[in-house]
């Protein structure tokens, strides 16, 4: 299972998991130092970071916002 995480909240962080779901997950049980905009992937019962897919996205936004104000 794989998700983004939208929005931090206190001791909560709102993840778009994959279909559009949003969930509530404890930060405590997520990677530290996790932020908004990070992809997550649950993976033998554990949260992990997934560092190149954050990376692809947000390479993505970037090209989209250029592209969009030239």
């Amino acid at each position: 299972m794989r998700g983004i995480i939208d929005r931090l909240e206190g001791d909560v962080a709102v993840v778009e998991l994959e279909g559009k779901r949003m969930k509530e997950i404890y930060v405590s049980v997520l990677p530290y130092g996790v932020k908004e905009g990070d992809v997550i992937e649950f993976v033998n019962g554990k949260w992990w970071p997934n560092q190149a897919e954050t990376q692809k996205l947000k390479t993505q936004a970037r090209k989209k916002l250029d592209d969009l104000f030239e």
